[in-house]
């Protein structure tokens, strides 16, 4: 049973990156409620962190080489920006570890939230560091900031629309089979 609900939660973990390749709102992705529900549901930390970088890496390749190829010309895979994201995801695992403890609606709700709070300080935190659009100043940093606010309601839409998505087929899976309850990843 270990390694079937190991291979259940790693599948809609990766069904959910899937999900990026989809038309949609700029940030309205599924990044923040996979690292959010790998937090809950995995019991290993390890796998917990692996799994949803590997997944959200493994979109990235997909995006980056095949669909935007021309927007990321002359851009390195892993360029400094994406590492910011990267940094992001695992800080956002970090507080599902916390948070997630006991996975209930208010806990998710708040950790989707949270999620897209933490993604929009650090990631706009790595472009305002590492991008020449801004200079490296107070003024600067809170130029970048002010930019990125339009996007931030996508980030957070995103979190509530793949959380439920994510954490509610999986309980529901858990209420159709039994066995998934108490079994650890």
């Amino acid at each position: 049973m270990k390694n079937r609900h190991f291979v259940i939660i790693s599948g809609f973990i990766f069904l959910a990156a899937i999900s990026r390749l989809l038309p949609h709102p700029p940030n309205f992705t599924a990044v923040g409620a996979i690292a959010l529900f790998g937090a809950a549901y995995f019991a290993s930390k390890k796998w917990a962190i692996l799994i949803p970088l590997l997944a959200l890496w493994l979109s990235d390749l997909v995006l980056n080489n095949l669909i935007y190829a021309e927007f990321y010309a002359g851009m390195t895979f892993l360029s400094w920006n994406m590492l910011w994201v990267y940094g992001s995801i695992l800080l956002i695992v970090f507080a599902g570890f916390k948070l997630l403890k006991k996975v209930t609606l208010p806990r998710v709700l708040t950790g989707a939230f949270g999620a897209a709070l933490i993604f929009f300080i650090v990631s706009n935190f790595g472009v305002w560091l590492t991008s020449p659009m801004y200079p490296m100043s107070l003024e600067g940093l809170i130029a970048c900031y002010t930019a990125a606010i339009p996007f931030f309601h996508y980030t957070l839409a995103g979190n509530l629309v793949y959380c439920t998505a994510l954490f509610g087929a999986y309980e529901f899976l858990k209420l159709k089979t039994p066995q998934l309850v108490g079994a650890e990843a």
